[in-house]
């Protein structure tokens, strides 16, 4: 059994004893925490905490532990019941909440579950927040209502408003979509995004909707990350159908993977990058995203007169680069779209109603333009994920530390160290980030060929390995 905590929350398996699983006894401890810090924060606030979930099998007993839990601290509980991750970020704002919590594990397999935290805004907590919250569930600093001081429980209902509210954004041309007569696939994952994707396309005016794994049974019809390993099922049914596009998000809907018209993946990293190139051409500005995403957002960002920035993986890292540089668009590049017209939050939804947008206004001038020919107009590049598998014993910062005076030293390259060490050469790049949970440093790798970036996450990887030797030798002496 597992069970991870971090700034954003906690994950888990179901199951298993206190601490080593996700079961009530600690839900309802790191509720009470996050209760706490949020009314620390917030004093009485609006009194009002949003919950909303996925379509997970555990979904209901977390959801009656958390809003349970929530009562007996006090708080007012607005149920959205099944609500995407983005819906949740919305309502809370809507709502003027003091806050909200997802209950989600995202891309997890169906034996995980998880408590996503949300603060006023709608936005995960920062690094100190977070670390407040882990530290008064640990140590169980918490004291629940008197009888009378007790709160209760009001449903309702936000996809109507998160699809109201993507259609009148102001790059969101419906007319222009219906005019199109697209014809496209949606896969959900038998999660939340069965109820509110295809609703979502027919809003747009999608001619034909083809709908798999729609019905929101929290039993997975495949491994939930949208990666092309996973998607061998839409991928054979596209050319099937002879559709326009094809549409893929996770359990809860705040990441999008787009599938060409020839059942070839467009690319995780290239849904930001597409729908980067829409804004930009029309809201001339900056963008942001993580150190591991694609440099293809650059090279977009730059063509179109604006200035891209990094920041540390882990999406809080991004909203705040983004606020701080002012970018008109940002995100992850596992198909996660940050558009802030919208709000600050990864959102599957706005990223579809841009791509289709911005393809039914191309078909207005090439007429017939196919997705996989939208795609061929961006920067070609491939990323390469890999893994050193360390001892415990071994100082990973220090190691990290070696690495990056090591290529500090050699010409034409740029070295970045908010997030583990990023080596940026002319013509490729390679980020090694230490892991949280076990003794690995993932390399991720990226250039024009996946052949390419393999090469340079290697050799990057053996001089690393070349520096612990040397270091381990160095302590035997």
């Amino acid at each position: 059994m597992s069970l991870i905590k971090s700034i954003s929350g906690i994950r888990g398996t179901i199951g298993g004893h206190a601490g080593e699983g996700l079961n009530p006894l600690d839900i309802v401890k790191f509720t009470a925490a996050y209760a706490t810090v949020t009314r620390r924060r917030m004093g009485r606030g609006s009194n009002k905490i949003v919950v909303g979930r996925d379509a997970r099998l555990s979904g209901t007993m977390v959801y009656q532990c958390v809003s349970g839990t929530l009562i007996g601290m006090g708080y007012d509980v607005i149920d959205i019941g099944l609500a995407t991750t983005p819906t949740t970020e919305i309502a809370v704002t809507a709502e003027g909440a003091d806050g909200g919590i997802i209950l989600t594990a995202s891309h997890n397999p169906v034996q995980w579950n998880a408590l996503k935290l949300l603060d006023e805004r709608g936005e995960f907590f920062d690094a100190k927040t977070g670390g407040d919250v882990i530290s008064i569930a640990e140590s169980e600093n918490f004291d629940f209502a008197e009888v009378r001081e007790l709160g209760h429980i009001t449903c309702k209902d936000y996809t109507d408003y998160h699809i109201e509210m993507v259609k009148n954004l102001r790059l969101v041309d419906a007319d222009a979509i219906a005019k199109a007569n697209f014809s496209v696939v949606c896969d959900c994952i038998n999660s939340v995004g069965g109820i509110v994707i295809p609703k979502l396309l027919k809003s747009l005016g999608v001619k034909t909707v083809y709908e798999l794994n729609c019905e929101p049974t929290g039993d997975f019809a495949h491994t939930p990350e949208p990666i092309p390993a996973n998607l061998t099922q839409i991928a054979s049914f596209m050319p099937q159908a002879k559709a326009d596009a094809g549409f893929v998000v996770d359990p809860d809907v705040d990441r999008l993977a787009i599938i060409c018209e020839d059942g070839k993946m467009f690319g995780e990293e290239y849904t930001l990058v597409s729908c980067a190139d829409w804004v930009l051409q029309h809201t001339p500005g900056n963008t942001c995203s993580n150190l591991s995403s694609s440099r293809a957002l650059r090279d977009v960002t730059r063509k179109r007169g604006g200035e891209y920035n990094a920041a540390a993986v882990g999406e809080v890292n991004v909203v705040t680069q983004m606020k701080a540089t002012h970018a008109v668009i940002g995100g992850e590049g596992n198909g996660g779209v940050i558009y802030p017209e919208a709000h600050y939050g990864r959102d599957a939804l706005v990223g579809i109603a841009l791509f289709l947008t911005q393809l039914a206004r191309l078909r207005e001038k090439t007429p017939g333009l196919t997705v996989s020919q939208l795609r061929a107009t961006y920067p070609p590049y491939e990323i390469a994920k890999q893994r050193i598998d360390l001892t415990p014993d071994i100082d990973v910062d220090q190691l990290l530390v070696a690495v990056k005076e090591k290529f500090a030293k050699m010409p034409d390259t740029e070295i970045t160290d908010i997030d583990g060490v990023k080596i940026d050469f002319p013509d490729r790049w390679v980020h090694l980030r230490k892991s949280n949970t076990e003794p690995i440093i993932r390399v991720y790798s990226e250039a024009a060929t996946m052949e390419a970036a393999q090469a340079a996450g290697k050799e990057v990887m053996d001089i690393v390995l070349q520096i612990k030797v040397k270091s381990q030798r160095s302590k035997a002496l």
